[in-house]
């Protein structure tokens, strides 16, 4: 586990530090970029915002930043036993919360082993973030454009080696592709942060037909109410079994009635 979260620190670290490159090459001071890591911690949305606010839309940086991270609502509804119930684990849980920690979290089985994976993950990556960023800071505009040294592909491919164990499920396999046609789709046509909230219909889908699924399930062994007797049900101990003559078998019928205290003389 701690191997596979060091392998995505790695990247973390690398496009941290392209990220306090370009925010001091924007024209930020170098306490701003790393105050920006400490609490906002959003990763994409803070490239979105270096290049608002250097274009001089702070405002539209801020509104574009909510409109990206508002996947991480599905995120906490899904994560949200397993970070724990208290106040103090559910906030300092969803300002860790990544689609990197979030992703490595689910592939693993719920209980105690997925709420491991999950602070681990959340530390590590924070951790690594934030170095990377106080080492571009401090690097200037030597490492440039992320997507000069093929940075830009680092958390993708990532996240495509966390969730492959999860598509191994059919149904799940239908939602992702379902989720990545539609973002594709729109993405020329939608400001940045819509595609991926239209993408969540694919799960949503998942999420209905599994409901449809577990209620019919839960009908058939409920079964249709039956009113009477159900067949085969035992008979009340002291009530005499009284059937019609002709719904009798067929020795019951024609066997001679012996009275009480008489025996019954055979024929020689």
């Amino acid at each position: 586990m701690l191997r596979d979260v060091a392998a995505i620190g790695a990247a973390m670290v690398a496009v941290g530090a392209s990220f306090g490159a370009v925010a001091v090459a924007a024209g930020l001071p170098g306490w701003a970029v790393v105050a920006m890591s400490l609490l906002v911690y959003a990763g994409g949305a803070q490239f979105m915002a270096v290049g608002l606010v250097a274009a001089g839309s702070p405002v539209a940086a801020v509104l574009a930043g909510l409109l990206l991270n508002a996947r991480h609502l599905p995120f906490g509804l899904t994560l949200g036993d397993t970070i724990g119930r208290r106040l103090r684990h559910r906030l300092l849980g969803s300002h860790l919360m990544t689609d990197e920690a979030t992703a490595f979290t689910l592939a693993r089985p719920a209980g105690a082993v997925r709420r491991r994976a999950f602070w681990l993950a959340g530390i590590l990556l924070f951790l690594a973030w934030n170095a990377g960023t106080v080492l571009g800071v401090l690097a200037g505009g030597v490492v440039g454009d992320p997507a000069a040294l093929g940075l830009d592909a680092a958390f993708p491919a990532g996240l495509i080696a966390l969730l492959l164990p999860t598509l191994r499920d059919r149904d799940t396999r239908r939602a992702a592709v379902a989720g990545a046609v539609v973002a594709v789709l729109t993405t020329p046509l939608l400001p940045a942060g819509l595609p991926v909230l239209l993408a969540l219909a694919g799960p949503a889908l998942l999420a209905v037909r599994q409901l449809r699924r577990r209620a019919s399930v839960a009908a058939g062994e409920t079964g249709p109410s039956v009113t009477g007797d159900p067949v085969g049900s035992a008979q009340p101990r002291g009530e005499a079994d009284v059937r019609p003559a002709d719904a009798m078998p067929a020795e019951v019928v024609t066997a001679e009635v012996v009275p009480a205290g008489r025996k019954k003389e055979s024929s020689c």
